[in-house]
């Protein structure tokens, strides 16, 4: 289920953080919702791919990518498994590649740009840690919101 987010702000604003980012929704699916698993990387996005080959039980992965858009943290190929996975979206706090391909899965994909640079596979990272930025704080399992005006999460 989706709920706007303007509207879900009128009612709650004070319960949750609006994600202050210039998100680009690269994926078919625009509104999205689900519990927060998060992961924090810089330019590499093997721990990325790892977590979402795991079961994502209609969750909803944030990625902090430290606002890099110098390499993507996701392509086509980690949607793919995002979505055959369970997962209903992802937000990135970096970019993302192979956006033509994205535009036709029914997955939300939220970020700030695009470059087809491949990041660096080392497997640095942490995951399910509290995440900042654009203004909020992302503690894993808080519900996110997603749709055409933004994101907000609950605090």
């Amino acid at each position: 289920m989706t709920v706007s987010t303007a509207d879900l702000w009128d009612e709650r604003g004070p319960e949750l953080y609006s994600i202050a980012l210039n998100f680009t929704d690269f994926g078919d699916k625009v509104a999205f919702s689900g519990p927060a698993r998060t992961v924090r990387c810089f330019e590499d996005n093997a721990l990325v791919r790892s977590v979402l080959s795991e079961p994502g039980d209609g969750c909803v992965l944030v990625i902090d990518g430290g606002g890099s858009i110098a390499t993507a943290l996701m392509g086509d190929m980690i949607a793919e498994l995002a979505l055959g996975n369970g997962w209903v979206g992802v937000v990135i706090n970096g970019a993302v590649r192979d956006r033509e391909v994205l535009a036709t899965l029914d997955l939300g994909v939220k970020a700030l740009a695009s470059n087809p640079r491949k990041s660096g596979k080392t497997g640095e990272g942490e995951r399910d840690v509290v995440v900042e930025f654009g203004g909020a704080t992302i503690r894993p399992g808080a519900m996110v919101f997603a749709d055409a005006d933004g994101v907000v999460v609950e605090q």
